[in-house]
């Protein structure tokens, strides 16, 4: 874990340290009991929107959200990130010995400005930015409509640059990712 909060600044122990020790305060405030009980979190878990899906060809295990299903007016951006928080427990929990990050697939399809949350979605970037460092291995986001660009321009300049390489500048079309 250590390793990875260091990968994540560049081997400079200040910042690592700095950022391990906001994580650890963080993660005690956040979730005082140690962990996230379904019960914590009824109105995300009902849309159904987060699934794991086996490993890819590196094995890492594969998560698949479909954005379309997310509905941010029946949940709270509290309920969303703990829910956030216990899809990332549960792929640390699905990743084989000597591996340490999972791949993303976000289906865009169907998604519109109704399932839009600019707020929730800088939320899901700070945590897996800030409190797991070096899980992401790579995400594909299929099925995006042209619409979905203008919320892309707003996240894409919060997204960290090592993170940046892992997803695409732009959504791309379904078909450019098996070229």
């Amino acid at each position: 874990m250590l390793r990875r909060f260091l990968r994540a600044r560049e081997m400079d122990i200040e910042k690592a340290s700095a950022l391990f020790l906001k994580y650890l305060s963080w993660r005690h405030s956040f979730i005082p009991s140690g962990s996230i009980l379904d019960a914590d979190i009824p109105n995300e878990l009902a849309q159904q929107k987060l699934y794991m899906q086996g490993h890819d060809k590196q094995n890492r295990p594969i998560v698949v959200a479909y954005g379309a299903k997310h509905k941010p007016q029946k949940s709270t951006l509290e309920e969303l990130k703990r829910m956030y928080l216990l899809g990332l427990s549960g792929v640390e929990c699905r990743l084989p010995a000597g591996q340490e990050k999972f791949m993303a697939i976000a289906d865009l399809q169907g998604w519109g400005y109704t399932n839009s949350d600019i707020r929730g979605y800088l939320a899901a970037l700070s945590i897996l930015q800030d409190c797991y460092p070096e899980r992401l291995g790579k995400v594909f986001m299929v099925h995006s409509p042209y619409i979905f660009m203008t919320a892309w321009k707003v996240i894409y300049p919060f997204i960290d640059p090592k993170t940046k390489k892992k997803v695409p500048q732009y959504p791309p079309a379904m078909s450019s990712l098996f070229l």
